[in-house]
């Protein structure tokens, strides 16, 4: 299949939820590797692409892409596919929980990733700031199992949509990070609407290429474990 996109990526990183859909499409493409154990993210040639330092970025005809959801909207409506087309009457539903996912959710996950960037080098801080925030993901988490259960169209294994595969990363990471700290505060089990989704999605090909690509395991979603990559670090 000719390329037609280039995905920068570091395994295991929100690059992965990109990758997903791609496969998903059907869609040509190349990777290239961001070495984060050297910050090549930090690199000139790459904050050309994304000035903000961050992975992923798409390269795309139209030139390149950054942050997930914009990439995820804008593969989605580019293909006609993986998301409710404009016009449609549950388009403005599917965006508002995209948005959300992408905006506040994955926002408040990443402070319980890296706190220092919000409140420095005090453990005391730090933890103050894990322990608040993980408040708020249990209540984002059982907003997103009870719309889970009520099964819409665009929140379904069977026809994956961009935002299937960012829930299902972000839900991988919140079992596998951050790994200084006490997991205890979330059990995937006590979301079961979410985690048959996430069954559903693991016997999808687009998962099972991934896998391969990323050294994710059998069961990236429902059991995660830590990448084991051909190429690169997952940190």
């Amino acid at each position: 299949m000719i390329p037609v996109y280039r995905l920068h990526y570091a395994p295991d990183n929100a690059s992965l939820i990109v990758r997903l859909t791609l496969e998903q499409l059907g869609l040509g493409y190349e990777t290239v590797l961001v070495d984060r154990s050297r910050q090549a993210q930090r690199d000139p040639t790459y904050l050309r692409l994304n000035p903000n330092g961050l992975i992923p970025v798409l390269e795309t005809p139209q030139g390149p892409m950054f942050e997930t959801g914009a990439i995820l909207l804008w593969l989605a409506d580019t293909h006609h596919s993986s998301a409710p087309a404009p016009g449609k009457p549950d388009r403005g539903a599917y965006l508002k929980w995209l948005f959300f996912v992408s905006n506040t959710l994955h926002a408040d996950q990443r402070m319980t990733f890296y706190p220092h960037l919000y409140v420095g080098r005090d453990l005391a801080a730090q933890a103050v700031l894990r322990e608040t925030v993980q408040g708020r993901l249990r209540t984002h988490l059982a907003n997103l199992d009870a719309l889970a259960a009520q099964s819409p169209a665009w929140l379904a294994a069977d026809a994956p949509t961009g935002l299937c595969w960012y829930l299902a990363c972000l839900l991988r990471w919140m079992v596998l990070y951050p790994s200084d700290s006490d997991r205890g505060w979330f059990d995937l089990s006590a979301h079961p609407a979410l985690y048959a989704l996430l069954a559903g999605l693991e016997c999808h090909p687009a998962t099972r290429a991934a896998e391969v690509a990323e050294g994710l395991g059998p069961t990236p979603f429902t059991a995660p474990r830590h990448a084991n990559p051909p190429e690169g670090s997952a940190t």
